[in-house]
């Protein structure tokens, strides 16, 4: 839970930075690239939790895989270097993402389906989204064949699921409370 907080906590002040020095999105597209390498090779992510890899190994490596970052997200790898938190920059660049979203006035929407979200669908659930918020909203669609059909949207703390297996699974319980 501390991890937790101390990474909105660098988040937040690394989006400060980057708002003072004009370089909230480019500072963005490397904290999506962080997300996304950390997230896609376990190799690297397991490698910053390892307490028997030295930090400046570790530090040596993300600066050569993230060589084209900007300077303030070399100077965020740098700190958490010296803090001896390189461990949580997975969550600083998830947390970082969500707000700069927050503060630019957009809404994540999640469409968890059994298939990939044709265009036309995309489209249709974003301006139901939009609809719904008042926001601008950006469309995730998450794929997972155990919903069967259907599909879950998530905008924030609203939850909409009309997959076929939570309605197979409420006629599960009508019949078994009968």
């Amino acid at each position: 839970m501390a991890g937790a907080r101390a990474a909105i906590r660098y988040a937040k002040a690394l989006l400060s930075l980057a708002s003072d020095q004009n370089t909230t999105e480019v500072v963005g597209n490397d904290m999506k690239l962080i997300a996304n390498t950390l997230a896609t090779s376990k190799d690297l992510s397991e490698a910053l939790q390892s307490p028997v890899i030295p930090s400046s190994i570790k530090k040596s490596t993300l600066l050569e895989v993230f060589k084209n970052a900007d300077k303030s997200t070399n100077n965020l790898i740098d700190t958490l270097v010296t803090n001896n938190r390189i461990n949580i920059l997975g969550d600083i660049a998830v947390k970082y993402g969500e707000l700069l979203d927050k503060s630019k006035g957009v809404e994540v929407a999640t469409v968890t389906t059994a298939v990939a979200l044709t265009d036309d669908l995309k489209k249709r659930v974003l301006e139901k989204a939009k609809t719904l918020t008042g926001k601008d909203v950006e469309v995730e669609n998450i794929i997972d064949e155990d919903i069967l059909g259907g599909f879950i949207l998530r905008i924030g703390d609203l939850q909409y699921n009309a997959s076929v297996a939570n309605q197979l699974n409420k006629l599960k319980r009508e019949f078994t409370l009968n």
